[in-house]
This record gives C-alpha cells, structure tokens and sequence, in this order.
C-alpha cells in the first residue's frame, strides 16, 4: 500500500485592501511567485495548473523572489525571517536564514550576480539591510527614510544602484557596494509604493499612490520625466514591471485599471478595465516573458490580453482564504470538487480548471457541504444559514436560503430530499428547502450528524463523547434510545456508501467503526493520530475510508484489518488537514488551511 501526490491545486495570493501584492517572476521566464499566509506559491505560467508550494516559514510570508541564477528563492515574513532555499529539488532544501531585523518584510531584490540581497520592510530599529547572501554580512546600509520601506529594487548592469520608495512620500538612491546613500528624492505626494530598474539599467520607475509614475535616469538618479503627466492613473498606484526589452512597462492601480505604457513617449497604449467592484482593484503586476499578469484585491491572477483590453485571456481562480471542507459530485461522467472556505468562498474545481457559482454565496465560513440525490450543493455557514445551490445552473439563488435560529455546524443529505443540520443546541430536519422540524433541549451538544443511505436512520455525534441515534419519521426526528460510547467528544462521523458502516473520530485520536447490521455493535477501532482528528470520509468501495487531523497527517484505513493502512505524514505542512473526499477508490483529495486542495493517487 502506497500513495503519490499526483497534483496541487494551488491556493491565490493573500490579499489586503491597499496594500501592494509583489509577484516575483523566475529569470527564465517559466514560473512566477507570490505568497498566501506561510506558503511560498511556485506556478508554471503557461500552465498554472502545475503548482509547487514551500512552507517552511514558521510565520506569515509576505514577499519571494528568485535570485537571478534561477537557482535559489528568497522569501521573507512578518517576523523579520529571511530564508533561501533552492529551487532544484523537491525538497527545496534550506540554504541559509538570516534575521536582518525585527519586523514585517515587504520587499527583496538581489543583484546580478546573485551575490548580494537587499530586504526592506518595517523593521523596528531600521527599515531595511544590504548584505552577501553566503554570509550575512552586511554591505551598506540603507538610510534616508523616516518611515516603512515599501519597495526596493536593484540595477541588474553594472555599475550597481539601489532606490527604495517609502510611506514618507520619498525614494531614496544608492550607490555601490557597498551602498551608500546618495540622495532623497520627494517627487511624490504620496506613499511610494513600487519602485523598479528597467532590465537594461537605464531607468528606473517609481510609483505611488498619488496616481503618478515617474522616471529617473538609473545611474545618476536624476528625474527623466513621467508617464502620463501629473496622473498616470485616477487612483493609487501599487506595482509597476517593465517589459524585457525596458522600452515599455505595465502599472497596477487602485482605479481597477491596468495600464500599458510606452516610455518613450511617456503615453499610454493601452487600458485594460478589471471590473467595476472593489474587489477588482489590482494591486499587482508582472511582465514575464510575453505574459502580463496582474493581481486582484480578490486574490484572481489575471492574463492580460493586449488585443482585448476589456477580457483577460484567462483568470486563475481559487481560494485566498483557509479551506473548510471538501466534497465531490461526478455528474456526466466528470468529478467536480467542491471545497468551501473561511470566507465563505465555494470554489469549484473540475481537472485543472477553478470556477465558481455565480451571485452572491454565504458571508461567512462554510462549514460543511454535501451533494443530495437531486445534484443540489447544501451548504451551512457560520452565516446562520443553509444553502441549496442548484450544480447545473452553477448559480446561487437568494430563494433557496434557510435561515437557521442557532448556528449550523454540519449537514449531512439522506435519501428523498431530506437533510439534517447540526446547530448549537438544536437539530433541524429539512426537506426540499425547507424547515420540517426543529428538536431541542438535547442535553447534549451536537457536533457532528449523518444520514444513513437509503436507511431512515440519523446518527448525531455529541460532545458528550456518545453517538445518539434518530428515526425519521413521518416529518419528524424520533430518539430511539440508543446510544454508541467513543472515546472522546465527538469531532465527524459518516455512514459508508452502502450504508453498512458508521465511522466516528473523535477528540481522543481515535476512530471507531460500527456495524449497522449487528445493532451498531463496534468492529474496529483504529489509532496513530497524534492529534485531534477532525475529517472522515469513505472510499466508493465501502472498504477504505480515510482520516485527517491536526497533526497535519491522513490515514487511509481498511475496514476488516486496522493495521492495513497507508500513512500520509505531512499531507500539508504545518497545516492541519480539513477536509477529505475521494473521487474514485484510488484518487484521494484532501485540503486544509492552507488554502490548497492536493490529490493523491492511493495503490491499496
């Protein structure tokens, strides 16, 4: 028994209203970069299907870059953490880690040479260092601001110059190394919030957030001129990126435009226009080969297309925020996943492809999500909702909403329209979108509930560490008396597709499984956890099941024989796991709160 991790679904980029997102592109041109909480995101850019994540940073990473060998990333976090490690391998080995100072790291840039790395944030006993990347040591020192450094780019022909932009409205030039500071420059009125060389050296570009992007010459400092006059854009301006050839360059702004320019002539050749909501401002771009990618505050990755300004070639969908749960549908011989998130974001993922329903979803953390027999999505929310969302039409309906009294924590769909909520206090029985019957005053928590197949039985799982078994009847919820003891509060439970089993984990690490036929009598109990195990979910041959828990581990169990298993250790790093499903009894996915969904090919 063994298993393959077959593909990554990689999550967006962490995104903050007014705060610029930096993309860092590879020097060959294949890959680009960007961050989501402690993952370093590495995707192809002609097909970002194909994704790689690192996440060994202990705290949330804010910034990567490649060196220009190609061979090495450096990647910083809000502690103040910088850590280089090598792209070669899949193990993205640790080069070196150097703390040059405490606090948030915006921004990097290394030389040419792949020698020198200088790092600028806001730190708290100065905003930025200059120093060998072999060693540590420093070369130069970066002075002149009184405020956070934003941004910090260094000329890539020699001889070398360094500029960095600031929240004190200025930038600053350096000579060197080591670097030295030549000059403040207050052009801007504003933030400074990008600041970049073009390829050849000859100029650098500065922009800010009062709408203006200026050109300096790149050896002397001195002003060349600006793009568009006194307002390149009508709102702030968070990235800029030249193209290879530094003859043109692509700005990012907050009037949620992306625009093309030519530098020569310091006019615009084209616009291209993201949108009219909020979530459309872009806050950041990237010029990378032939490819102009720009970002979104909703975390999308947008390829621009020069021939249709008003519709990108393509948008990168997905999830920016940490996943919930996970669930699977085939329909027309296709499997979609479905997986919900702590934002209350339902992404859809068929083969390489993210999509979502269009309208306005739940405001709130998606808690648990099933399929009913009727190819209806149900969803409850920490929005004190249920949701019946319609997969065909790939469209929320504001009729198909049941508001719940208490918060709903678990779904679970049974046989002809029927679903049942857990919520704080209370069970609810639904029926075809609507509310049969509410039963409370349980003397005990619910925290889990699920529908046995094609069986009128409904097990609810407490935190009083007992399974209390239901009957429908009728348009009501029975108690039947009967009780199962686990070891520990109970954290999900699921019936097997043939309704024969019910698996329940629980606080304790443990897993039980009980046999329907025999009156619910225990058949197996399986441990290895280390820690709370929070998901389950049961392979379509009712042989397997698999287990995911906080100790960022997934099992894949057998049935009759509990030291049969496969072990999956560090699933997602540094993440516990939130959620399984299988597509076929071979292909496992899982998520967690890394924002990403990983499928695995399991050989039982």
């Amino acid at each position: 028994m063994s298993y393959e991790l077959k593909r990554v679904f990689a999550s967006l980029p962490q995104m903050e209203r007014g705060v610029a997102k930096v993309l860092g592109g590879d020097p060959k041109g294949n890959n680009f970069l960007y961050t989501n909480g402690k993952s370093v995101i590495i995707r192809n850019i002609d097909n970002p299907a194909i994704a790689d994540i690192y996440t060994e940073h202990p705290h949330q990473v804010i910034v990567a870059k490649y060196a220009p060998t190609g061979f090495y990333i450096a990647s910083g976090d809000v502690s103040g953490k910088i850590r280089i490690w090598d792209t070669t391998q899949k193990e993205h080995l640790l080069k070196y880690e150097y703390q040059p100072f405490g606090g948030k790291i915006k921004d990097i840039a290394w030389t040419e040479d792949s020698k020198r790395i200088a790092v600028v944030g806001e730190g708290r006993e100065k905003f930025g260092a200059v120093f060998l990347w072999d060693t540590g040591s420093s070369v130069g020192e970066i002075v002149g601001h009184s405020k956070i450094i934003n941004s910090v780019d260094i000329k890539q022909t020699r001889p070398y110059r360094l500029v960095t932009g600031s929240d004190d409205n200025c930038t600053t030039f350096l000579e060197g190394p080591p670097f030295k500071y030549k000059c403040t420059i207050s052009d801007h009125s504003r933030f400074v919030n990008s600041v970049r060389f073009s390829p050849d050296g000859n100029r650098y570009a500065s922009a800010g957030a009062d709408g203006q992007i200026l050109l300096y010459d790149g050896k002397t400092g001195e002003k060349v001129g600006s793009l568009g006059g006194e307002n390149a854009h009508a709102g702030g301006i968070y990235a800029v990126s030249w193209s290879p050839d530094s003859t043109q360059l692509i700005s990012a702004s907050g009037d949620k435009t992306v625009k093309l320019w030519d530098v020569g002539s310091g006019t615009t050749v084209t616009t291209f226009n993201m949108g009219a909501d909020v979530l459309d401002q872009q806050l950041g771009c990237l010029w990378q080969k032939n490819h102009l990618l720009s970002v979104s505050l909703s975390g999308y990755i947008n390829y621009l297309d020069r021939n249709n300004p008003d519709r990108p070639l393509r948008t990168i969908k997905g999830h920016t925020k940490s996943i919930q749960c996970l669930t699977v549908h085939k329909a027309d011989g296709r499997s979609n996943i479905y997986s919900g998130s702590h934002d209350g974001h339902i992404n859809i993922l068929h083969f390489s492809h993210n999509d979502e329903f269009l309208g306005k979803g739940h405001s709130n953390q998606v808690s648990r999500m099933a399929v009913d027999e009727s190819g209806r999505l149900v969803s409850c929310s920490m929005d004190d909702t249920v949701r019946y969302t319609d997969l065909k039409k790939k469209e929320y309906s504001a009729s198909d909403v049941i508001k719940m009294d208490m918060q709903p924590k678990c779904v679970s769909v049974g046989p002809g329209g029927l679903a049942v909520t857990a919520c704080i206090g209370q069970l609810v029985l639904l029926k075809d979108k609507k509310k049969l019957f509410t039963l409370d005053g349980l003397g005990y928590e619910p925290e889990a509930v699920a529908c046995q197949p094609g069986g009128g039985t409904v097990a609810v799982g407490g935190a009083d560490a007992k399974v209390h078994l239901y009957s429908v009847q009728g348009n009501t919820l029975k108690d039947d008396g009967k009780v199962l003891d686990v070891q520990g509060p109970v954290t999900d439970m699921s019936y097997s597709w043939d309704g024969a089993f019910l698996a329940v984990t629980d606080e304790k690490k443990v897993v039980s499984v009980f046999t329907v036929a025999d009156g619910y009598m225990e058949k197996n109990e399986f441990y290895g956890h280390h820690a709370k195990v929070v998901c389950l979910a049961w392979s379509p041959d009712n042989e397997h099941f698999a287990t995911g828990g906080m100790d960022m581990m997934v099992y894949v169990w057998t049935v009759s024989n509990p030291d049969k298993r496969i072990k999956i250790p560090d699933s997602h790093r540094l993440h516990h796991v939130s959620g399984l499903a299988w597509l076929n009894p071979n292909t496992l996915v899982t998520t967690s709160h890394d924002s990403c969904v990983k499928q695995w090919t399991l050989k039982i």
